[in-house]
């Protein structure tokens, strides 16, 4: 069985379309098999998506995008974002609800964590990030982030309380200037690390 954060994930492809109003905006997702979070939008993602600091002139990065529900959402409040997933089927996904939602100021590349934005920076990188791949993926994206961030960006990351609250926010002490927790409910913690 293969999981959500691999290249090609071997499940049969089915779809799923679901509507959500989030941050007072309405929105439409093809979700898929093979997908994180299928026929959903998850309470992680939601709490992210609702308590996540943007900024009208901010580029975002929106890391391990899966069907694109947080850079959707963003690029309604920022300038432009950029949306990776490792995930094929994640990215084909993505694409189509840029299409669906109308999006104009976002584009979706495919790519292993930082590997598509190679030299960029950013206001935000945004992420519920892939628990199950290991912790190895957990520490890549916390402490690379800050090399792909403007002085004071900002990290924006959900994590699930008793999956690695602790492990990601002690991570992000020891790799920002500061940490605060942004928002915390149904057992998800939301942190920002600055930059």
């Amino acid at each position: 069985m293969s999981h959500y954060y691999s290249q090609d994930p071997n499940v049969p492809l089915k779809t799923k379309m679901i509507g959500v109003v989030i941050r007072g905006e309405r929105f439409r997702f093809m979700t898929s098999s093979g997908v994180f979070s299928f026929g959903k939008l998850d309470r992680g993602t939601e709490l992210l998506i609702e308590n996540m600091i943007l900024k009208k002139d901010w580029r975002v990065l929106d890391l391990g995008c899966g069907y694109g529900a947080i850079g959707i959402v963003a690029s309604r409040f920022v300038n432009y974002v950029v949306m990776t997933d490792i995930n094929k089927r994640a990215v084909s996904i993505a694409k189509k609800n840029l299409k669906i939602n109308n999006v104009k100021n976002a584009e979706v590349r495919w790519g292993h964590l930082y590997e598509p934005v190679k030299g960029e920076r950013f206001h935000s990188i945004i992420t519920n990030p892939p628990v199950h791949a290991g912790k190895d993926v957990l520490r890549e994206i916390v402490i690379n982030a800050p090399h792909h961030l403007y002085d004071g960006g900002l990290l924006q990351i959900v994590i699930r309380t008793n999956q690695g609250a602790k492990y990601i926010k002690g991570l992000m002490e020891e790799n920002f200037n500061e940490v605060r927790e942004i928002a915390k409910g149904s057992g998800f913690r939301v942190y920002a690390g600055i930059a």
